[in-house]
């Protein structure tokens, strides 16, 4: 080996090239003259040495401060230099310590419990200059990448310090979007004299892409809704709340469902104009990479006439006074997806004490925990023994036994529904 290659990693004036302070040495032996010779070499190649004739008075130092390095004879009177390394990996130090055992010994066992102590490297006795500035060498590498993970430990620590920081001004915020969120259906029951709508609500995270509403219509007629948006969280929500406005607008040129009639009067447009006039904005004026499935209605207040139409939803049911549950619709397409999509007109007549019913997929969809869905005919069957509950009960006595279903206190989708219920009496008049 060359004298180049063998010398140490610190200069000669202690510092190391980055300005660092020298690294401190504690010298631990009985034998003052092994002492010195040791220190008197440390010292020489940039080295602050520091000597303990015995294992006590060496873990006193080691307590006051931290050492770099600690090279110890193995054989000393009280406490030997294994059970100084022990104690010394115990201290609260931060910092790593890099420990050198000086031994005569060679024995495996011995070698053995050594490093079961905690030491890093051995130097047989006596010491040789090389061979001691090599384990030096060596332990300096150990310190410097110990330092440097250190250091990246802390960047990393500061880095999730400030995540955890963003992520609770996130939560912050989507708390209160939430709470913008549930203000889109203020009442979850409303009175229209002849029929009431009630409405369930309930994202499966802070914000979702469930939307339930419903609007008055002139010629006494109210229309009502139940959208969901593909995907979930901000996304989803920020387009359902962007409905929401399209389909809440009281001026008929901001309200999808109004337009002008004869006279300039105002009247309802057809739920399947209603729906591709939604399809269209999509994809031509929203310009999103989603969609939504929805069921669209416009009911006489005054006759029972509901005309509907279903895009993607789960089929909506008709809740028959008498007890029994019927399924309406074909499915048609999701809004959003294709221009050339087409939907169709849905008519049923309900009789004074008939419900409707539209439900989300986030029902539908839930699973049991063995995998296996609820689908359209779970929903009826729950649905069928709960219909002496009056609608907001029904609706939440829903959600509790799909709940039960799930096993699942929070389901994974978001969920949604609406319930018309026509009376038959109070009938309006037209406007």
């Amino acid at each position: 080996m060359t004298t180049q290659e063998t010398q140490p990693l610190l200069r000669r004036d202690g510092a190391d090239d980055s300005g660092a302070p020298p690294r401190r040495v504690l010298v631990v032996d009985d034998s003052r003259m092994q002492r010195r010779i040791l220190g008197a070499s440390l010292a020489r190649w940039g080295y602050a040495v520091d000597e303990a004739a015995s294992g006590t008075e060496a873990l006193e130092r080691l307590r006051a401060r931290h050492f770099d390095f600690v090279i110890s004879d193995w054989m000393m009177p009280g406490m030997n230099g294994p059970d100084l390394c022990r104690a010394f990996r115990q201290l609260p130090h931060e910092d790593y310590g890099y420990f050198i055992l000086l031994t005569a010994k060679s024995d495996k066992g011995e070698v053995a419990l050594g490093l079961d102590a905690g030491a890093d490297d051995f130097l047989a006795k006596p010491v040789s200059g090389p061979e001691l500035q090599a384990r030096m060498n060596a332990g300096e590498r150990i310190l410097r990448m110990q330092g440097e993970l250190t250091e990246k430990n802390r960047l990393l620590g500061d880095t999730l310090a400030e995540i955890r920081q963003l992520y609770a001004a996130l939560d912050r915020d989507l708390v209160e979007a939430r709470a913008l969120q549930m203000t889109l259906v203020r009442d979850r029951r409303i009175d229209f004299g002849s029929a009431e709508i009630a409405f369930l609500l309930r994202p499966s995270g802070h914000v979702g892409g469930d939307l339930v509403g419903c609007f008055a219509l002139p010629r006494g007629r109210v229309a009502f809704y139940a959208i969901d948006v593909s995907g979930h969280g901000v996304a989803s929500a920020m387009l359902a709340a962007r409905l929401a406005g399209i389909l809440g607008a009281s001026a008929p040129e901001g309200n999808v469902a109004l337009q002008f009639g004869r006279g300039a009067k105002v009247e309802p447009r057809p739920p399947d104009q209603v729906v591709a006039g939604l399809n269209r904005a999509m994809l031509e004026s929203m310009e999103v990479d989603q969609y939504f499935t929805c069921v669209f209605a416009v009911a006489d207040l005054a006759s029972g006439e509901v005309s509907l139409v279903q895009a993607g939803h789960p089929h909506p049911l008709v809740l028959r006074a008498g007890g029994k549950v019927e399924r309406l619709g074909q499915g048609g397409l999701p809004v959003g997806l294709l221009a050339e999509a087409a939907y169709e007109c849905l008519n049923v007549r309900l009789s004074p004490g008939d419900r409707l019913l539209f439900v989300s997929d986030g029902l539908t969809e839930a699973a049991s925990p063995t995998g296996a869905e609820l689908g359209q005919e779970g929903v009826e069957r729950m649905v069928a023994c709960r219909q002496a509950l009056d609608s907001p009960a029904l609706l939440e006595a829903l959600l509790q036994d799909v709940q039960g279903f799930a096993a699942e206190a929070d389901l994974n989708d978001d969920v949604s529904a609406v319930i018309y219920e026509f009376r038959g009496h109070d009938v309006v008049s037209e406007k």
